[in-house]
């Protein structure tokens, strides 16, 4: 008999004597001190059961009582299916608890242990069962939580049931990523996509046993139909090709190394990437705009969504892999744009890269104006830049607006503490490659002129000739939207695209392994490996 099947037994003949266990009474106070003493750990939970006089959320007799203890046991039997970490709730000890009690205070001692293993359910499935600042310094998101006061007073206040089903996040995206996970359990449990293929280059007319691998891979894993052709033809190249798409990777229809090495991922890998996906899910706003801007820095990309619709979207550049360089994942509400921007160059690029080129030459990076801290443009011959350190360096540095500005010719602003913000890049070549990590952080968009129009569709009655009104006159101009717009700069290695399609991306940040390592030391497990 399953878990779930042994438990349904176990509720069945609890519930049966819902009346009995509930006859010892919530009403003295050896059930107040129960849960008095039972709470002192938690402040919140505690200040709720004063507030409300003790009375009890899930041992009382009434209906609604039992609906709630019956709800609360039917989610903590099935946290697997949202990959959380079922150990964190030990429902199988609650249960004997609640089998087990006997007296007013045993009653009160059932009371508070339900309250406090809901409280931390309702948390972990609502907002993440990890906290990203703890994770990495990148994740600098502030995630919506609920205190456990407010938790118990919104499932006492509503349907029990309902607030339950509720918890998770009601986003198409959730949903289908459950299903993608259910999905590869089950694969994984029949024994995964089958032996690999030899890490080597193979294309179009070529033939033999590592084409033959290819093709069978290939085959499991949906992209291609079964058949004996031991050949590198057409079929295989589309395969090739609809493989790369989906994992963003060149498309050429060539089984390069990196594609071969994406390929051979074991169905275990890509079973991590969709239970942090799931997470990172949990930890975004709960209302992300009906209009919003979605950055995926491992898809590379920078999107337009309309009423969960993408209407926009165009190719991104990150920032580049180093510690100092990498792009935070928050989300903030973009407020305006610049049209022809001046680049006010930020105090770590001045200090580190251009303080030493004027120390050998004050003439260097001459496209950048020095300004005193009145807004006066600085003689360079007339200062000696060897007297000054990162620490003391008086002044600020400004490109003037033009085409060659290391921001193009427009940015989007969205305010921020990380002074980070979408722009035009004069260096469009970053854009053909594969992997786009290549910025100070900021993200470089492929057509800003574009993403512009479409920002400025919602207020302009012709919001190109307005933009190219503006830019014509060279001048660095501010342009307000006249909604703000949710920005929400994420990092996703696993996501599901419009057509219900499974995406993956490679983790350029290692960001995704740290999650799933935090995971595991929460206690989410996965099903035996296999390849």
């Amino acid at each position: 008999m399953s878990f779930v099947s042994r438990f349904r037994v176990q509720l069945i003949a609890l519930l049966a004597s819902a009346a009995s266990f509930a006859q010892a009474g919530t009403s003295g106070t050896a059930f107040q001190m129960a849960v008095a003493e039972s709470t002192a750990s938690s402040p919140a939970v505690a200040d709720f059961y004063r507030n409300n006089g003790f009375d009890p959320v899930w041992v009382g007799e009434t209906p609604e009582h039992l609906v709630r203890r019956a709800a609360l046991i039917q989610a903590l039997s099935t946290t697997d299916l949202h990959g959380l970490p079922a150990a964190r709730y030990d429902v199988q000890s609650l249960l004997t608890q609640m089998q087990n009690a006997r007296t007013t205070r045993d009653l009160g001692m059932v009371e508070a242990e339900l309250s406090r293993v809901f409280v931390k359910y309702a948390s972990d499935l609502k907002s993440g069962a990890v906290t990203p600042s703890q994770i990495d310094n990148g994740l600098v998101r502030y995630v919506e939580r609920l205190s456990a006061d407010e938790h118990l007073e919104r499932l006492t206040s509503t349907d029990g049931a309902k607030y339950f089903k509720a918890l998770a996040p009601q986003t198409r995206q959730y949903r289908a990523l459950m299903k993608q996970k259910k999905g590869l359990e089950d694969l994984i449990a029949q024994g995964g996509w089958g032996a690999t293929v030899p890490v080597t280059k193979l294309e179009r007319g070529d033939s033999g046993a590592s084409v033959i691998k290819l093709r069978n891979r290939l085959v499991s894993m949906g992209y291609l139909r079964p058949t004996a052709n031991p050949l590198y033809d057409d079929t295989v190249v589309a395969a090739v090709r609809a493989f790369q798409t989906a994992h963003g990777l060149e498309p050429d229809g060539v089984a390069g190394k990196g594609t071969i090495t994406e390929i051979n991922r074991p169905a275990s890998d890509r079973l991590k990437a969709v239970l942090v996906a799931l997470e990172r899910e949990r930890w975004l706003p709960e209302m992300r705009g009906e209009r919003h801007i979605l950055v995926n820095q491992a898809d590379f990309s920078a999107k337009i969504v309309d009423d969960g619709q993408v209407t926009f979207q165009t190719r991104a550049v990150i920032g580049k892999n180093t510690h100092d360089r990498r792009s935070p994942e928050f989300s903030d509400e973009m407020e305006h744009m610049v049209i022809n921007p001046s680049w006010y160059v930020p105090r770590s690029i001045i200090t580190k890269e251009y303080l030493p080129k004027l120390r050998a030459n004050p003439h260097a990076v001459g496209h950048i104006q020095i300004t005193d801290r009145s807004g006066r443009q600085v003689n360079r011959g007339a200062v000696d830049f060897n007297q000054f350190t990162a620490r003391n360096f008086p002044f600020s540095m400004r490109q003037p607006p033009s085409k060659s500005n290391a921001l193009g010719l427009v940015k989007f602003m969205f305010p921020n503490k990380h002074n980070i913000y979408l722009h035009d890049t004069p260096q469009k070549s970053l854009f053909a490659r594969e992997v786009r990590a290549f910025s100070h952080g900021c993200i470089r968009l492929a057509q800003p002129f574009e993403f512009a129009y479409a920002l400025l569709a919602k207020q302009e009655e012709d919001p190109k000739a307005f933009f190219h009104r503006v830019l014509n006159t060279g001048k660095e101009t501010k342009v307000n939207l006249d909604k703000p717009v949710p920005v929400h700069l994420i990092y996703r290695t696993a996501y599901i695209g419009p057509k219900g399609e499974v995406q993956y991306r490679r983790d350029v940040y290692d960001r995704d392994r740290k999650i799933w390592e935090a995971l595991q030391k929460a206690g989410v497990v996965l099903p035996d490996v296999q390849g």
